[in-house]
This record gives structure tokens, sequence and C-alpha cells, in this order.
């Protein structure tokens, strides 16, 4: 009997010996499991990504061929990746479901950070802030909405700045002015006749581009980041860490630049 217990000891020790070097190995040589999205595109050599072609200035339709911001963003993370992006059309509705039925390995179409998806999505970090901005002339002493008090304020008409305006007036007095869109409340500020204006990031960027107008404050913060399947931790990382190296690179920069100002 107790050769037998000894036996079973010695054989238990050999096992646990063995396990300790295979985990060794791995941490030595750098080897990781592969997640079976990230395995897929490599063996591909191809990403496929979800879009919904109609939020400019982020995916557009011109004529049959996709552009855009997230369209020239994917294209350089797929080829930091060694790969080559394909782009999946979809409605933005349906946009997790082409994930979720393996149909697309990436979703990139300004989509703001959702963590309700979380059971079936895993997301980049943020690559823009889609968030509302205070937009004042760049001679104005405007910082900050405690300077909106009795003064003219801008909103497109219906849209967030709009309700968050109106949430604003509640507690401090101020003369809302509301127009169609966004370019009208630029021309408006230019010509004095609105003090301020809330704007999304893109509009507000757009408007800056003649210098004269300045971002005075922002007022919400709406990350748009790309989701993957939820199995997906290497191409996760994989994507995180192209990004990180555009950024560092000004490529990021250059193409908000290049679609918003």
């Amino acid at each position: 009997m107790l050769r037998h217990w000894r036996r079973w000891l010695d054989g238990m020790a050999l096992v646990t010996v063995a396990a300790y070097a295979w985990l060794v190995w791995n941490v030595q040589t750098g080897a990781a499991p592969i997640d079976p999205v990230y395995a897929a595109v490599r063996e591909r050599g191809v990403l496929r990504v979800a879009v919904d072609p109609g939020y400019l200035p982020f995916v557009e339709d011109q004529h049959g061929v996709l552009t855009g911001f997230d369209i020239e963003l994917v294209q350089a993370l797929a080829a930091e990746l060694g790969v080559e992006a394909v782009f999946v059309r979809s409605g933005f509705d349906a946009l997790y479901d082409q994930l979720t039925s393996r149909q697309a390995d990436l979703i990139a179409s300004a989509l703001p950070y959702a963590p309700e998806q979380g059971y079936r999505a895993r997301f980049s970090q943020p690559y823009f802030d889609g968030g509302l901005m205070l937009v004042a002339p760049v001679n104005s002493p405007i910082a900050g909405l405690p300077d909106l008090r009795d003064r003219r304020l801008g909103v497109v008409l219906g849209s967030e700045g709009d309700a968050l305006a109106r949430r604003l007036a509640l507690t401090t007095p101020l003369i809302l002015v509301e127009a169609e869109e966004a370019a009208s409340l630029a021309r408006a500020l230019r010509a004095g006749a609105i003090d301020a204006a809330i704007l999304d990031h893109v509009a507000a960027l757009g408007a800056l581009a003649d210098g004269d107008l300045r971002i005075a404050a922002a007022l919400t913060y709406e990350p748009y980041v790309l989701a993957m399947p939820a199995a997906a931790f290497q191409l996760e990382a994989e994507i995180n860490r192209a990004l990180a190296r555009l950024e560092a690179r000004g490529v990021l920069a250059a193409l908000q630049r290049r679609w918003m100002e």
C-alpha cells in the first residue's frame, strides 16, 4: 500500500514539474493562445469591417466607393496588422449582429462606447470624442456654462445640445437661439448675432476652420470606439497597439484635419 502511495506521489510530482516547465516555456517564448477571431483574420489576410455608410464625415458612399475618417483609419490599422481591410455594409442597428453572425471582425462607424453590449462585444480604446462643445469667438471672455448668464446661446433645433441648453435655462437666465443646422450657428457667431453655440465635436471642428472661433469648453464626453466580437481578446490588443502607433506618428491628428476641419 505504501509503495502504491509513493508511486502516486511520484506521478503527481512529474505532472507538476511538466506543467511548470510548460508555463515557463510560454512565458519565455512569449507564446500565447490565439483567439479564434484573430486567428481567422491572420489566416485569411483580411480584416472584415462592418460600416454604416451614412454618418459624415466618418463613413460615406460616393458613387459606390466608401470614403471617410473611419474608412481611412481602418485601412491604416489593417496595414499595421499586415492584412487587408474589406468593408461589410450594414445599417447602424444591425452592426453588432454582423459580429455575432461572424460576418465581420470589427465595427468602425462612429460607434459610441456601449458597455451594455459587453456581453457580445469588446471595445478598442477611444479614437475620437463626439461629445458636445461650447463654441465662442476667439476674443470672447466666455469660458464655460457659468459665463452664459444673460447671453445669446445658439443650438441646433432638436439636437442633444438643444436639450442641454433647455436644462441649463431652467437655472440660468439666457436667450436661446435655435437654428436648423450647425453652419447657420457658425455664421451667427461670426456676425455677432449670438454669443456662443453648443455643437457636437465634429461640427465644432468644422466651425473652427477659419480661425475666428474657438472651443471654449468641452461639455460632454462621448467616446467613439471600434468593436470586436467578445472572444477577440487578441485582436483587441493588436488594434489598441496599432491605434497607439498611429497616434504617436500623428496619423489620427492628420485624419481629423483632413475630414473635420
